[in-house]
């Protein structure tokens, strides 16, 4: 049942059981490791404050998908950009936010990293390389192909990231995008999170061709299908494009398959809404991206069960001193309205 609602199209390249690849180091893996519990660990407690009522603010949770903002945020330097959605939060941490920070701007409050201004689906921090992050569905993709055109007429070698899902695929800015970037050569990469799912519709229901990564080749660009809960394979398969993107080779088209645990919105699953079955969903948390990774490096001997136990106890600790500072922070006064607005 999964391989047909992973691969409804005729020509899927994605596989079912690939292994990690040995040719990353160890020591980046479990690096890459700490950063995909952090956002499990995260997304999990924030929803439990939803739950609790104490964030209020609409919470679209990345859970299930980190493997994606992580290995794709790894092969990135501080210069360059990401560009994100309303699920944000995963991309945030992986670029190297600030637990604290974002804690605070789910709770709204001036220590936030937006200002306590745009709460989780418009999470920014442009010191570390977000400069933003858009509810609107596709609507980063032409910023981020405009700060990749910024970036090849600085003759910078920085480069940008779009970061989206498969709904973006229906809008017609994204076909533009990828025009203007390939014909451009512009440094930019564009990363499809496809979590099969367009808010509530299944993309089957939504695309004649679900074969997003095909939409490359009508402008002659690379576009690839990988398995998004594989982190070497996402990492290996960024590195590529981002070294494509460096080297003034043009942009590329990366379908990361994948799958969101929760609800569209909100810390529950919704299966009572009649919109996935547990058994889809149940085949897809025994593909755990973290639980996969885990395995690998105690099976490698790159790590032992007493670091990864340490590893979960202080991400765990740093999440509570994060929601306490939330708690005790003051939220934005009037006086602030202006400050940090584009005029």
């Amino acid at each position: 049942m999964v391989q047909a609602i992973w691969a409804r199209g005729k020509d899927s390249t994605l596989k079912m059981k690939q292994p990690l690849s040995s040719s990353i180091s160890p020591e980046l893996l479990l690096k890459m490791y700490v950063t995909m519990v952090k956002i499990r660990k995260f997304e999990e407690r924030v929803a439990d404050l939803v739950i609790s009522k104490e964030i209020v603010t609409p919470t679209h949770l990345y859970i299930g998908e980190e493997a994606v903002a992580t290995g794709v945020c790894s092969t990135l330097k501080k210069q360059d950009y990401v560009f994100s959605t309303h699920r944000s939060h995963g991309h945030y941490l992986a670029k190297g936010g600030d637990l604290k920070a974002l804690m605070a701007e789910l709770y709204c409050k001036k220590t936030g990293c937006s200002r306590g201004k745009g709460g989780s689906m418009h999470v920014a921090s442009p010191e570390m390389g977000l400069p933003g992050s858009s509810a609107i569905v596709g609507g980063t993709i032409p910023i981020a192909v405009g700060a990749a055109l910024a970036f090849s007429m600085q003759n910078s070698d920085a480069i940008s990231a779009a970061f989206f899902g498969d709904g973006a695929a229906h809008e017609g800015v994204f076909y533009e995008s990828l025009n203007f970037a390939s014909l451009k050569k512009l440094p930019v990469i564009f990363v499809c999170e496809n979590n099969l799912y367009c808010t509530h519709l299944s993309v089957v229901d939504t695309l004649a061709d679900t074969n997003i990564y095909k939409k490359a080749e009508a402008f002659a660009m690379p576009g690839v299908r990988i398995d998004g809960n594989d982190i070497s394979e996402v990492y290996e398969t960024a590195k590529r494009a981002v070294e494509n993107a460096r080297q003034s080779r043009g942009p590329t088209l990366i379908e990361a398959m994948t799958y969101r645990w929760r609800g569209h919105v909100g810390p529950y699953d919704d299966l009572d809404k009649g919109l996935r079955s547990k058994e889809e969903l149940d085949c897809w948390m025994q593909r755990c991206p973290v639980r996969k990774l885990e395995k690998h490096l105690l099976k490698q001997g790159a790590t032992s069960q007493l670091e990864i136990n340490q590893i979960h106890k202080t991400i765990s600790e740093e999440i509570e001193k994060a929601v306490e500072f939330a708690r005790e922070s003051p939220y934005p006064d009037e006086n602030d309205l202006l400050h940090d607005v584009h005029k």
